[in-house]
This record gives C-alpha cells, sequence and structure tokens, in this order.
C-alpha cells in the first residue's frame, strides 16, 4: 500500500486487516456520496436560476467530484483495483450512498434543501474525522472542511432567500423539506464499519450521536426561517445497497462512456 495509508503519521492501527476493512467502509460510502451528488450538481449546469448561481454550482460539483476522487483513491490503494472502477465499475446494489443524494433535481427548491441538509450532515461527519486520531486521514478530512464550508454558505443563502420570498415560495421549500427529511436522516444510518471504528477508539462518535449534532444544527436554523422538520422516520438501505430506480438511471447515464473500453484512460 501507498498513499495516505502508508504516511509516516498514519497510526498503526490501520495496518490491522480489520480496521483497515472498516475505513475502507467508511470512506467507501462518503466517496459514493459525494459522486452522486456532485452529479446531480452537474445537472444544473445551464440551468440554474441566475448566472451567479450556475458557476457556484457547477464549482461546488466540481468539488464534490474531485473529493469523490480523492476518497476513491484511498479504498482503491487499499483494496487493489482504481478510482475509475470503484466509481464507473459497480452496479448500484455494489454502492453505498445514501438514498438522498441519488433522487432526481426535481426542481431549484428541493435541490437547494437537499444540498442544505447535505452539507450539514457532511460537516458533522468531517468534524469527527478532522478529530480522529488518525493522522493523514484527520488530515485530509481538515483539507476538505476548507472546502465544504463554501458549500454551506451557498446552500444556506438559498435556503433564506426561498425561505423569505412569500408564500408560495415558502410553502414549496416546506414540501421539499418534507420530502428530503426521512433521506437526510438516512445520512446517519448505522453501519457494522462505522461502529467497529468507534469500538476501536478510531471515532468520536457513533452514528445516532452525529445525527443529534446534525439535529441540533439544523432544527433552529428551520425553525428560525419559518420552516418545520416532519415527524418521520429516518429512511435507510442505501448503506446496505438499497436504492431507487433513479440510481439505476443515474449509473446508466454516467457510466456509459467509461463502459465502452474500462480499460482505457481517459
Amino acid at each position: 500500500m501507498t498513499g495516505l495509508w502508508a504516511a509516516a503519521d498514519a497510526p498503526a492501527a490501520v495496518q490491522d486487516d480489520a480496521v483497515r476493512t472498516a475505513l475502507c467502509g467508511v470512506l467507501l460510502a462518503w466517496a459514493d456520496d459525494e459522486l452522486i451528488l456532485g452529479h446531480r450538481h452537474s445537472e444544473w449546469t445551464g440551468f440554474a436560476p441566475d448566472i451567479e448561481s450556475d458557476v457556484a454550482l457547477s464549482s461546488i460539483a466540481q468539488e464534490e467530484l474531485g473529493h469523490a476522487r480523492v476518497l476513491y483513491e484511498q479504498v482503491a490503494d487499499a483494496t487493489g483495483t482504481t478510482p475509475d472502477a470503484l466509481a464507473f465499475g459497480r452496479g448500484p446494489q455494489a454502492f453505498r450512498n445514501a438514498v438522498l443524494v441519488e433522487h432526481p433535481n426535481d426542481d431549484w427548491g428541493f435541490t437547494v434543501v437537499r444540498a442544505w441538509l447535505y452539507d450539514h450532515a457532511d460537516a458533522v461527519r468531517l468534524a469527527d474525522l478532522a478529530a480522529a486520531p488518525l493522522g493523514p486521514f484527520a488530515a485530509l478530512a481538515r483539507a476538505l472542511q476548507r472546502e465544504e464550508k463554501y458549500h454551506l454558505l451557498f446552500s444556506d443563502a438559498w435556503l433564506v432567500r426561498l425561505a423569505r420570498a412569500g408564500h408560495e415560495a415558502s410553502a414549496r421549500l416546506q414540501a421539499a423539506l418534507e420530502a428530503a427529511w426521512p433521506d437526510a436522516l438516512g445520512l446517519f444510518e448505522e453501519t457494522d464499519d462505522h461502529a467497529h471504528l468507534v469500538a476501536s477508539g478510531l471515532l468520536p462518535a457513533g452514528a445516532s450521536a452525529q445525527r443529534g449534532r446534525f439535529e441540533g444544527a439544523v432544527r433552529p436554523r428551520l425553525e428560525e426561517l419559518g420552516l418545520r422538520p416532519p415527524l418521520a422516520a429516518a429512511a435507510t438501505g442505501g448503506r446496505r445497497g438499497r436504492h431507487t430506480a433513479a440510481l439505476h438511471a443515474l449509473l446508466e447515464e454516467m457510466t456509459s462512456v467509461w463502459r465502452t473500453d474500462p480499460a482505457a484512460r481517459w
């Protein structure tokens, strides 16, 4: 192995097979989230409400895809495959992204709500990894935090704008929130990999604790804007490969060029 696994400050624990497998599982799920959301964001290129938002969301999409590649590189290094094979060579059942990110964009309001919820959840995830005793992996999280904070600034600015744009816009935003909320909670679906890293002392908090911090951050802000999260259970399954037909269609489109010659260097 090379990359972060072999870095001078990599903890000895990552050489343990069970720890390495668990960390790969966590990184893979995170990479899948970033890849699929980045693809969804990219679909707004040329269609966003104004040129500034078009450029901004296109840039955010590129950054999410870049983050996905960095994470895939670490998994590929540990498992003997390639980032492209992970991104393009797996079927939907092998993807571990949360279902939230795979839904079609629908309208701009849903895109804003989804991005805002995801960005807050990602901030919780990044904070835990950045504080973890994982050496270069924690440093990677801190590097990604610097870019991700601008994603949240963008989604928050749009959430405020729509929430204060009048009754019709606010009502549509509320409907988008009700649709997205259960899947947003599904971002914190417990997995054996995450639980193993917590039990090993390599991550500071389990999924339920992360969800608590997420809700503690987003609920007051939503209420301030006159928005109400619904009373709904988390929609889970994505972390275990159970996805909607939307992901099947997205992967069919996203991988079509790669599948013409998987061995080619694009």
